[in-house]
């Protein structure tokens, strides 16, 4: 059975309406289409310094000296910034070697620019032991990196120390 007939008035308009509607949205940007890949909310939030630090674990990956050289990480230049970091919300610190050896802890802060890391050492009765600031040349959630000069008072030599994310534990502290 084939049976043929007119649409009504109503579903036309309403039709026409739904077109209209459409047309519209898009001429004036209000019709979006979805993005290819979706993204984080942490993606679109734009984080502080002090939140990229401490945001995650940090593990000593690599070291290169001011004319773009490898430093091995045993190097005298580079052996004593080597080990997992952990900054912490609130300004405390705490460094283990790669043996997770305890190392240092104390307080830290960032500058608002993300231009430097002031650190102070302190020992276990939270006496000062030694305080520095550090240039920091890269600071993004996929690499720490902070420049260390090997003689004092002689900046153009100097030794970049690379820290990447990592997901080894905190050492639990005795």
């Amino acid at each position: 059975m084939n049976i043929k007939s007119k649409p009504s008035k109503a579903i036309t308009a309403m039709g026409s309406a739904v077109l209209a509607m459409g047309l519209l949205a898009a001429c004036s940007g209000a019709a979006t289409e979805a993005p290819a890949s979706s993204s984080t909310p942490s993606e679109s939030v734009t984080q502080s310094p002090s939140q990229v630090l401490s945001a995650t674990a940090w593990q000593t990956t690599g070291a290169v000296d001011q004319d773009g050289n490898n430093v091995a990480l045993t190097d005298e230049t580079a052996k004593n910034y080597v080990g997992y970091a952990y900054f912490k919300d609130g300004g405390e610190f705490t460094m283990y070697t790669l043996d997770d050896a305890p190392k240092m802890h104390g307080d830290w802060t960032v500058s608002e620019d993300g231009k430097s890391r002031h650190i102070v050492a302190k020992d276990d009765a939270g006496k000062t032991l030694f305080e520095r600031e550090s240039e920091i040349t890269a600071l993004t959630g996929d690499e720490f990196t902070y420049r260390s000069y090997p003689e004092e008072g002689n900046q153009d030599l100097y030794v970049d120390i690379i820290h990447t994310p990592t997901d080894h534990e905190e050492p639990a502290n005795d």
